[in-house]
């Protein structure tokens, strides 16, 4: 999508300069110009829409829709040249994640794309969870490529399942531009679980199993962007290796984590190597949970019980509890956590 002054001598987009030497309006000439249903001509569009601030002298932030798995692993050299090109766009990579669309093949489920994305330098990589998480996002975005002129990708995920949007929580912005913040927190927490995107939603049934059937206070993160506090904590450590002689910089990530060391569980619709790009920063124990493979089903449900995520993120946790001896021993039975794990919604097919 490239925004468009009509009627206006500095209407923005693509033109035929033939048309236009003939002495045909702008208006006119950019309705002839059409890519067809191509992800290859859409890029195209993208990388013209983002650099008009050079072509035309005018800012224009183009906001690029698509299958998740249609874009980088699909166009992704086109991406690399629009980054070359220092395009400026917001690039959504809908229907994301391995578990929240299936019945197409393996077309549509994406668990890779976060990780091709952050291999693009000035690509900024988000999976927000929530709905005010997108807007608080789009909004810095903006402001840093229009207001700061600078040249940027953003790469957000969108998923393909219904549930209700909280409300955001009061000075949570900082912590969703950055890539962290902390959404739920009880009073006496034993360990600490990341969720992200709508694998989020099973983060909180799994924060409900442990408190109701084994005594578990769980608090919750959201985590809206792995590779952005990757990236800020390697800043840090160069900082800190150039200036042995000054007082250390410290990630975000761990200003926010503090020294604590609880037990942590990361999980995501995406490879478990998504979480695990922040796991020299996290104190205490830290398992991730993910969806590694092909993801192969013929349901909805199939898919994610293939995946095993529900009934690992209620009983994973435990193991780090156990054997710091703050946890239950007891195991719930393949029965119980059968009939937890079918309660819960599954995702949309």
């Amino acid at each position: 999508m490239a925004p468009a002054r009509s009627g206006s001598s500095t209407t923005l987009g693509l033109a035929d300069s033939d048309a236009v030497a003939k002495g045909t309006t702008l208006e006119d000439a950019t309705t002839k110009w059409k890519e067809g249903i191509s992800e290859a001509g859409a890029m195209s569009s993208f990388t013209a829409a983002g650099t008009t601030y050079a072509s035309f002298g005018e800012q224009t932030v183009p906001f690029y829709i698509f299958y998740s798995m249609f874009g980088f692993q699909r166009v992704g050299d086109a991406i690399w040249c629009a980054a070359d090109s220092r395009a400026k766009g917001f690039l959504l990579g809908a229907t994301a994640g391995r578990t929240t669309l299936n019945g197409e093949g393996l077309q549509h489920q994406d668990g890779h794309s976060l990780l091709v994305a952050t291999t693009v330098p000035c690509c900024l990589t988000y999976d927000p969870a929530f709905a005010y998480e997108i807007a608080v996002i789009v909004r810095e975005g903006l402001r840093r490529m229009i207001d700061e002129d600078e040249d940027l990708l953003y790469y957000l995920t969108l998923y393909n399942e219904n549930y209700p949007m909280p409300p955001k929580p009061s000075r949570a912005e900082r912590g969703i531009i950055q890539g962290i913040y902390r959404f739920r927190k009880p009073k006496k927490p034993q360990l600490r679980l990341f969720g992200s995107g709508s694998i989020m939603q099973q983060v909180l049934r799994a924060a409900d199993i442990l408190q109701k059937q084994f005594g578990v206070a769980a608090e919750i993160w959201s985590v809206t962007s792995y590779g952005e506090m990757r990236r800020d904590a390697l800043k840090c450590e160069r900082w800190n290796w150039l200036h042995p002689g000054e007082k250390e910089k410290t990630p975000y990530i761990q200003q926010q984590l503090g020294k604590r060391g609880l037990p942590t569980v990361a999980a995501t619709d995406f490879m478990r190597a998504v979480p695990d790009m922040v796991g020299k920063w996290v104190p205490g124990p830290y398992i991730t949970l993910g969806t590694d493979g092909f993801g192969r089903s013929d349901t909805g449900l199939g898919l994610l019980h293939a995946c095993r995520e529900r009934r690992r993120r209620a009983a994973c946790p435990r193991r780090p509890l156990v054997a710091g001896g703050c946890g239950p021993a007891r195991s719930p039975t393949r029965s119980r956590l059968r009939s937890r794990a079918g309660s819960a919604a599954a995702p949309a097919a």
